[in-house]
């Protein structure tokens, strides 16, 4: 899909946790663990007790799980695992260089929100009063946005695939025409060491109750999972069995739609997956949208996650001028009233591939030549308008979809192959 609203299709950095509304705030007593202890030095910075805490605290609340000492410490092994590794690509992070802006972050936390239904600034305000530093979440997100831009750089122009690379992976794809197709989300806990076997199961038997029990499977992935999907919430897509590990493949041809896996041991880890889907590649129709967005950019961005009153005047006259328009004509003159920041037109849209799915849900409820509400983020405000929609037959996806595809198959190989060279070069001390 090409440039489409910003605040539509970001996959994520981070999901918002699903606060279970039982759940009462915790003091900084009920964290378990002695929070001024050391759990891990890595490389000489340390990880402390508390850092620990407040990371499984968060996890424990993106569950629906009573954040309890108990539930702390159950969880305290895993998380310290992945608070090991985050320091380790911190620390890769600052050795190349590599910044991330207040407003990069920002925008991930409009996105964040938006995705959830949760009003501007009401994130920050939900982990405070349930006894989480909004800090944890905050530093976390910056890592995450720091390490892609660390892979991207030392991949360089290797990372960009050749025409030879795109034509093979289409002659791939156009052989998949009639086979059957999984959608799959997918939660991976890395396996590093044999000391790690027993507690990863534990921690995969623990995710998957709770995600039975209704957790949400995006935001759940996205706190803790260790693959590349995790930035987009656990979302594999559509894929063959032949492009899955064997013992995935096995499991998910005898799942139902909707059902969670039990925990599938593959090499480097434990797998979890979640069939959302599955159809005859080629034979079912799609739903492709002609639309048109108009966008407004803040004459100052939001800071510190909440809309000030120059942003709440922006969009109350963007949307004065918006509510006039009742052609796609009109949104495109009021786009170009704006800047044309972005695209009026994006293209042809697949309705299935419009993430996240509460921005898929309102474009196919949205009546045709009908303005959307609008879409508000952190550095501006949108509208979309449909024009017409049609049903075709499944196709190859677009040339952007399957370079996409391609980059991001390097850049998971590149993110496991550079942990491994950390881990292995690092000073790493636990104290267990």
């Amino acid at each position: 899909m090409k440039i489409l609203l910003r605040a539509a299709l970001l996959a994520t950095v981070c999901a918002a946790p699903a606060f279970a509304q039982s759940v009462a705030p915790t003091s900084a007593t009920q964290s378990g663990p002695d929070s001024s202890g050391m759990t891990a030095v890595v490389n000489g910075q340390v990880i402390t007790t508390q850092d620990v805490a407040a990371r499984a605290r968060l996890l424990a609340l993106s569950m629906g799980m009573n954040p309890t000492p108990q539930i702390i410490q159950r969880l305290a092994p895993q998380v310290t695992k992945q608070l090991i590794d985050q320091t380790l690509q911190q620390q890769e992070i600052n050795k190349l260089n590599i910044t991330v802006s207040d407003q990069e972050v920002a925008d991930a936390i409009s996105h964040i929100e938006q995705s959830n239904n949760i009003p501007a600034g009401g994130l920050q305000s939900r982990l405070t009063a349930a006894g989480v530093p909004y800090s944890t979440l905050l530093s976390q997100i910056r890592t995450g946005i720091g390490w892609q831009k660390v892979l991207h750089k030392v991949l360089g122009p290797g990372l960009q695939p050749t025409p030879g690379d795109l034509e093979a992976q289409k002659t791939a794809l156009k052989a998949s025409l009639g086979a059957t197709q999984y959608h799959l989300a997918e939660i991976f806990i890395p396996v590093t060491d044999p000391s790690d076997e027993t507690p990863a199961e534990n921690f995969a038997e623990t995710v998957i109750g709770q995600l039975r029990q209704g957790a949400p499977f995006p935001i759940v992935a996205a706190q803790f999972s260790q693959a590349q999907t995790a930035l987009a919430g656990g979302n594999l897509g559509f894929v063959q069995l032949n492009q899955l590990d064997p013992p995935v493949a096995a499991t998910v041809k005898q799942m139902p739609v909707g059902a969670i896996s039990n925990p599938i041991r593959v090499p480097g880890g434990y797998e979890i997956v979640q069939l959302l889907d599955k159809h005859d590649e080629g034979n079912q129709l799609q739903t492709i949208l002609d639309m048109r967005q108009a966008y407004g950019q803040y004459p100052q961005p939001v800071t510190g996650g909440q809309l000030g009153q120059v942003q709440i005047d922006f969009i109350t006259k963007f949307m004065a001028k918006a509510q006039k328009a009742k052609s796609c004509q009109d949104v495109e003159a009021l786009n170009a009233a704006y800047g044309n920041v972005h695209p009026a037109n994006p293209g042809p849209v697949n309705l299935a591939t419009v993430t996240p799915t509460a921005f898929q849900k309102i474009l196919a409820s949205l009546p045709l030549n009908t303005l959307s509400r609008p879409l508000v983020e952190a550095a501006g405000v949108s509208v979309v308008m449909i024009c017409g929609r049609t049903q075709e037959k499944a196709q190859l996806p677009s040339d952007d979809t399957i370079t996409n595809m391609i980059i991001d198959r390097r850049v998971q190989l590149e993110s496991e192959q550079m942990m491994d060279q950390l881990r292995h070069r690092s000073v790493i001390l636990q104290n267990n």
